[in-house]
């Protein structure tokens, strides 16, 4: 028996990885307790997809609805599997910076303690297996900021001749600027999962992504940028821009280009890696032009109205460069670009969003 053992199950990316390690003839076990619900509240509950990737697996399908905070049985079901695990993706997250501004112990120990729980499983229990953790551009705080950014007429951009024309690498410091508390977890749990390679020598990746998306986004007011986006625009739904003119830029990865990388490091581990991964060159739109590529695909205006304040921490500007994974991987590449996301988002999605009055104002993720 072959195990892979993914947590965030239920989410776009948790949920994703099921689906195809399980195709690949791998047992999936899953860990996920759809705190979503609880973080973003009814709407944004993941309940629907659970069924839908338990009734796509079948018997290849264990879950179990636990909280990655709960140590003693995060390391109970670690013993039971032992060495059959060979794969470990860890992508249950609390990922909102205004969530985490409003809770820090709470997400610290979701984020941080959560990461460290299932780290300290591995090493005791199944030290050979691959441990992937799906972590964020935000362990760079607000450094990109800093960049020689000019301003465009849909969008900032750096300059030309800029050594991170082509994007940021993973050789941006992350020290001596402003995280969020949300970045200072993610951070914590990134460096984590760092030194469990290092000094354990256990196989651990970080996959630092930017904006991570696919038709099958929960998506919330407070996370799920793209899918969101087309989500106001099908529904109706009023949307508030929050600083920068709208036009702070965001690459996007879909989520089987992502999880194409996650199987090429399976197939040929190494230990400690960090990765910048995302739509980098390729695939990328600021605020106001997805806005207006999700109107033109789905032919429909959206009611968006702005505020000069930004979100604390946000990013004026992020672009990756996923050169240090290809040059790793030299076999992987992205197929999807913003206007294909969104066009698949949108024809995912027309039954489950159908018009209807929403309470509360959408924001940008």
């Amino acid at each position: 028996m072959s195990v892979a053992v993914i947590t965030g199950s239920s989410g776009l990316i948790g949920s994703e990885a099921a689906i195809y390690f399980g195709a690949l003839g791998l047992d999936v076990v899953v860990i996920d307790n759809d705190m979503r619900r609880v973080f973003f509240g009814a709407d944004a509950s993941t309940d629907w997809n659970r069924r839908r990737v338990q009734e796509t697996l079948g018997k290849r399908y264990v879950h179990h609805d636990l909280d990655i905070r709960d140590r003693d049985a995060i390391l109970s079901i670690f013993r039971g599997y032992g060495s059959a695990i060979e794969l470990v993706i860890h992508t249950a997250a609390q990922p909102s910076h205004d969530w985490a501004a409003r809770e820090p112990l709470v997400d610290f120990d979701i984020n941080a303690v959560g990461t460290l729980n299932l780290l300290e499983a591995v090493r005791l229990h199944a030290d050979e297996a691959t441990f992937i953790f799906t972590s964020t551009n935000k362990v760079y705080g607000d450094r990109p900021n800093s960049l020689p950014l000019r301003e465009l007429e849909t969008r900032w951009e750096i300059d030309p001749e800029h050594t991170y024309w082509n994007g940021i690498r993973e050789d941006m410091s992350i020290d001596d600027c402003l995280h969020s508390i949300f970045g200072a977890s993610k951070v914590a749990a990134d460096v984590l999962a760092q030194e469990y390679g290092r000094y354990y020598g256990l196989r651990t990746a970080c996959f630092r992504g930017g904006t991570l998306t696919g038709p099958r986004h929960s998506a919330a007011e407070l996370h799920g940028f793209l899918a969101y986006v087309m989500r106001c625009v099908m529904t109706g739904t009023p949307y508030t821009v929050y600083g920068y003119k709208g036009k702070q830029v965001r690459d996007a990865i879909h989520s089987e280009d992502l999880i194409r990388a996650f199987h090429e490091f399976f197939k040929a581990p190494r230990g400690a890696e960090v990765y910048n991964i995302g739509g980098g060159r390729f695939s990328n739109a600021s605020v106001i032009e997805a806005i207006e590529l999700s109107q033109e695909i789905h032919g429909e205006e959206l009611q968006w109205t702005y505020q000069d304040a930004n979100r604390i921490g946000d990013h004026i500007w992020w672009i990756g460069d996923n050169g240090r994974f290809e040059s790793h991987y030299p076999g992987w590449s992205l197929e999807y670009d913003v206007p294909r996301i969104l066009e698949e988002i949108r024809d995912a999605n027309r039954d489950r969003w159908r018009r209807a009055a929403v309470g509360s104002p959408a924001r940008s993720g």
